[in-house]
């Protein structure tokens, strides 16, 4: 049986959620260890923390694939003074590479985050929410470093991205921006080769998600239902409008930047995490939002992450974590 590489498991949940379709904020890939080192385990996790390092450990897992990113903003300094620090020393001491697959698995429609939340509630006719403009991505060699004006001239224009390794670099750009972007590296670097990754349909990446119960339903027997589903021991949510319940809106994690756009769609619920006091006075009796939890509305992407690689590969175990690595605790 051939050795599967780090790279190849990554190179797989890239054709899943593409890269190119993470937030410009956003820190996914591998994180810690080497894409050249045999895969004897892959444990999936919400959040990699040093308890589920020693899970890995413990299963001899040397890779953890997790949704959030352990490694967010920059690391000035490798000490065992914060969390993240401790979690990422412990991995390197014991060779285990840590991936993370965040934002480009919430925007892509098919074996996506939100597309999971809609198949526990039962939706039908599912599409996205906030569907984003196309983005590619071009890798381009060159035979000499390129200059720092041309990396300039490429940032100028909104939603362009640049990835600078030595003579490789990938840019990131809006499909309508691709005769400009190559102009500009002709015009600062002469002659370029270049290869184009495709792009997913337009209809299949995005944010959030909008889809519809099979049947209406009365506003209270909704909440029962999501309650259940989502295994979510309490819901906030604004004030019932005493309608009947079909079209729902959703986004796992943080969407509440998505209320304007579940409103416009019709949707009598938006299914969402992390509001504040006063955004849910945005509802204004035209929807009701349902705040599920952050890691309730997510804590599903764990088994489709372990679907999702083990469907591929069976030359090693493939492991969702026992450990509940929510840093909420309720008390009802």
């Amino acid at each position: 049986m051939p050795t599967i590489t780090v790279q190849d498991i990554i190179d797989h949940l890239a054709h899943i959620a593409p890269p190119q379709y993470q937030e410009s904020y956003d820190n996914t890939g591998l994180l810690v260890g080497h894409a050249k080192q045999e895969v004897r385990g892959v444990l999936c996790c919400l959040d990699t923390t040093e308890a589920v390092v020693d899970e890995a450990i413990e299963h001899n897992c040397n890779l953890i694939v997790s949704h959030h990113p352990i490694i967010f903003k920059g690391l000035k300094r490798l000490t065992p003074t914060h969390y993240v620090a401790r979690t990422v020393i412990k991995a390197i001491k014991h060779d285990i590479a840590i991936y993370a697959i965040h934002t480009n698995l919430d925007n892509v429609l098919q074996q996506g985050v939100n597309q999971r939340i809609a198949q526990r509630l039962g939706l039908i006719n599912c599409r996205i929410l906030a569907p984003k403009q196309v983005m590619k991505v071009a890798t381009f060699h060159f035979q000499a470093p390129p200059s720092d004006s041309l990396r300039e001239a490429l940032t100028a224009q909104a939603d362009v991205h640049v990835y600078a390794d030595g003579l490789h670099w990938q840019v990131r750009y809006p499909s309508g921006s691709e005769n400009h972007v190559r102009t500009l590296m002709r015009t600062h670097n002469g002659q370029i080769w270049s290869q184009q990754t495709d792009a997913l349909p337009a209809t299949q990446v995005g944010s959030g998600l909008v889809g519809e119960l099979p049947e209406p339903m009365r506003e209270s027997d909704f909440l029962d239902l999501l309650k259940g589903k989502m295994h979510t021991g309490c819901i906030r949510h604004t004030t019932l409008l005493g309608r009947p319940v079909q079209r729902i809106a959703l986004c796992g994690g943080a969407g509440g930047f998505l209320l304007s756009h579940a409103i416009a769609v019709g949707a009598q619920f938006f299914i969402t995490a992390d509001y504040k006091y006063h955004e849910f006075f945005d509802a204004d009796n035209q929807i009701v939002i349902a705040d599920i939890g952050h890691y309730e509305s997510e804590q599903f992407t764990i088994a489709l992450l372990v679907e999702n690689i083990s469907q591929k590969f069976s030359n090693f175990a493939v492991r969702s974590t026992e450990l509940c690595t929510n840093p909420i605790n309720y008390w009802c």
